[in-house]
């Protein structure tokens, strides 16, 4: 599913983020990656949406080598990875169907497509009786549920979590975890990036450990260990 050979991302003058990475995720894992902060994590996770170039090496997704992706490309790319941050983003002045309808409107769905496909994701998440609410309506872990449906909307092959329980306190946190298992038992690959050192060991799944710009750890079981 997602495959970087020997991977690399300089910024001048002469700033080493990303140094040679090799790493194959196959289709339907469940995995994390961590380290601590200035590790490489966010540029990584710009690399795989486009939003950033590698300096050498090679980016294979869904067996579509964006190494060298043009912007009018990235709009493609990115329904075939669904992206949550830690910031929400919401529309405050737009609905919770809304707020979802609007990534299917920009890309030219039909209205009566967007009615078929809003209330069954954000029925996935939870939120079905809550489609008519604001954001400042709810509470942070169901704004997050509403940003993991708006990324879900493209049914992507591959949702990709960047610290997505930053701004959540731990129960919400768990909730958001448990919806992301729920989510990658449908088949879609999850890539979590996260410091949720409770989340990563209770989930017991691969575990990929970056350090200085390199892999320094990948366990298919792994905790969080630095």
């Amino acid at each position: 599913m997602i495959k970087l050979i020997n991977i690399s991302k300089i910024y001048p003058p002469n700033i080493a983020a990303l140094r040679k990475i090799n790493l194959h995720i196959k289709p339907g894992e469940f995995v994390s990656i961590v380290g601590q902060s200035g590790t490489g994590k966010t540029t990584l996770v710009k690399t795989l949406i486009g939003e950033e170039k590698v300096s050498g090496g090679k980016i294979i997704i869904g067996g579509w080598d964006i190494t060298n992706i043009g912007r009018r490309e990235v709009p493609f790319l990115r329904r075939q990875i669904g992206v949550v941050f830690q910031d929400f983003k919401l529309l405050d002045k737009k609905t919770l169907f809304e707020n979802v309808a609007f990534a299917l409107q920009v890309c030219g769905q039909t209205a009566k497509k967007i009615r078929n496909i809003v209330p069954h994701v954000l029925k996935i998440v939870g939120l079905e009786g809550k489609m008519k609410r604001y954001p400042y309506e709810i509470s942070g872990g169901e704004q997050q549920r509403v940003v993991i449906a708006r990324a879900l909307v493209h049914r992507p092959k591959i949702l990709l979590a960047d610290e997505p329980t930053g701004n959540l306190d731990s129960i919400n946190a768990e909730e958001i975890i448990e919806l992301l298992q729920k989510i990658n038992k449908f088949g879609t690959t999850i890539v979590l990036v996260t410091h949720n050192r409770e989340a990563v060991n209770r989930l017991r799944k691969r575990v990929i450990t970056l350090d200085k710009g390199t892999v320094s750890g990948d366990q298919a079981v792994g905790k969080y260990i630095l």
